[in-house]
């Protein structure tokens, strides 16, 4: 049994990644939008955290205050926020409507700083040095869960702007009494101004902001890479068994040609007796169509059973046990999923009956022994086999049916190891002589388990 693979390497896209199939890319807009409801409900945790701060802090400013900003802002921003969650969850949230979101983030954040010096009677230099300027990097961060440093340089420029524009308004609102100063203790004991310290500010977002875009760029390109990688694996359990797919993308180190493991393994063959006659009588939409029925009836319950579905062979399934994993059942495993094949294949004949279309009988058999599991090929094309008797073995004794008046076969030994490993038959299996089968150089003793 041969079956075909994909270099782990192929799957590694290294360097730019081309354009991507377009599957992949929603891929990437579904995580983009996980991201903006994951923004929508943090922004919401920080307007309530401002709420609760707000309402069980002491207030140092006059009750009777004409002005108090800070509850209309809160109020302002947690119906914006909630509207925009809501929008996260209903529709794909366009650019323009990113963009004004993170200018309404900044301008409230900005205007509920200016208003503290209205609020507290004090000149504009007052609002310079509240640590509600801190939040701005919480706003600048936000924009990473997105995976696009588009909207995390936007967001800091727009907080680089807007503090400078506070600055310049405590600078120029008043040129006859300027409170700007050099001296750094009249600066921290007064409302006094240190431009130094003012563009400090401005200097570490827009250095934060950097360093965001680059981790943002860098792990966009790993996000992309994930997601086609992750497409690949499930597209990769679709032409493959899912434990042969697994050891493909999980592999630790690179496959190579020569890599092989003694296993001890059982080996199921099903196929439908009488498909080429019936094949050449009926159109080939009709065919396909059929094996897909077939396929899709055994398939299952063959991996239910622990089996790995290694080969198709036209109408023929070839399927290992303990090969692709170790099992300790993997002969009383094999033996039960040709049973369950037999009766399904049995049920789905009498529905073609009824349907007034032509029975497919389907044979199987089982085969028992130490097998050779792993990768042949070169570098640029692989294949994962399983070579030894056991496979030819199996192979013939599916053929071997049709001589014998069977449905189902199994070696004697199968039987033998499948009952030491907890199996019981269902009904009595039947004995069959020993017999020398055709190019085999030893008897093997047969048992008609259907």
């Amino acid at each position: 049994m041969a079956t075909s693979l994909i270099p782990p390497r192929a799957l590694s896209l290294p360097g730019p990644p081309p354009r991507l199939p377009e599957r992949v890319e929603r891929a990437v807009r579904e995580q983009q939008d996980a991201g903006e409801a994951l923004i929508g409900w943090i922004q919401l945790a920080v307007v309530l955290t401002f709420a609760a701060l707000y309402a069980i802090s002491p207030k140092t400013f006059a009750a009777d205050a004409p002005f108090q900003p800070v509850p209309w802002a809160i109020g302002i921003y947690f119906l914006f926020t909630v509207a925009r969650l809501a929008l996260a969850y209903r529709i794909r949230l366009p650019a323009w409507l990113l963009t004004l979101s993170i200018l309404i983030d900044m301008a409230l954040l900005f205007g509920l700083i200016w208003s503290f010096h209205l609020q507290y009677g004090q000149p504009p230099s007052f609002y310079l040095k509240v640590p509600t300027l801190l939040y701005v990097f919480i706003f600048i961060a936000l924009r990473a869960l997105r995976f696009e440093a588009k909207y995390v340089i936007f967001a800091g420029i727009a907080a680089a702007l807007g503090w400078l524009a506070m600055v310049l308004y405590v600078v120029f609102v008043d040129p006859d009494n300027s409170m700007v100063t050099r001296n750094y203790v009249q600066y921290l004991t007064s409302n006094s101004i240190l431009l130094g310290a003012e563009f400090d500010k401005i200097i570490s977002m827009l250095v934060v902001t950097a360093i965001l875009a680059l981790a943002i760029t860098r792990a966009r390109a790993l996000l992309t890479r994930a997601v086609a990688e992750g497409a690949a694996a499930r597209d990769l359990s679709r032409f493959f068994s899912p434990e042969i797919a697994q050891r493909i993308t999980g592999a630790e180190t690179e496959i190579a040609a020569g890599q092989g493991e003694l296993r001890d393994t059982a080996i199921l063959m099903l196929d439908i007796r009488g498909f080429t006659r019936y094949a050449a009588s009926i159109p080939p939409a009709e065919v396909i169509g059929m094996l897909a029925e077939y396929q899709a009836r055994m398939v299952p319950i063959i991996r239910a059973h622990g089996g790995s579905v290694d080969k198709f062979l036209g109408d023929g399934i070839m399927a290992t046990f303990g090969a692709a994993q170790p099992s300790q059942r993997y002969a009383a495993d094999a033996i039960s999923a040709l049973l369950a094949c037999l009766a399904e294949a049995k049920d789905w004949a009498t529905e073609r009956e009824r349907a007034g279309l032509a029975p497919l009988p389907v044979n199987g058999a089982v085969a028992t022994g130490r097998i050779v599991f792993g990768a042949v090929g070169d570098s640029a094309r692989l294949e994962y086999t399983v070579i030894g008797d056991a496979v030819n073995l199996a192979a013939k004794l599916e053929k071997h049916n049709k001589r014998a008046g069977s449905r189902g076969l199994a070696t004697a030994e199968a039987v033998a190891l499948a009952e030491a490993q907890g199996w019981r038959p269902i009904w009595e299996a039947r004995p069959l002589p020993g017999s020398r089968l055709t190019d085999l150089e030893r008897p093997v003793d047969l048992v008609a388990v259907a």
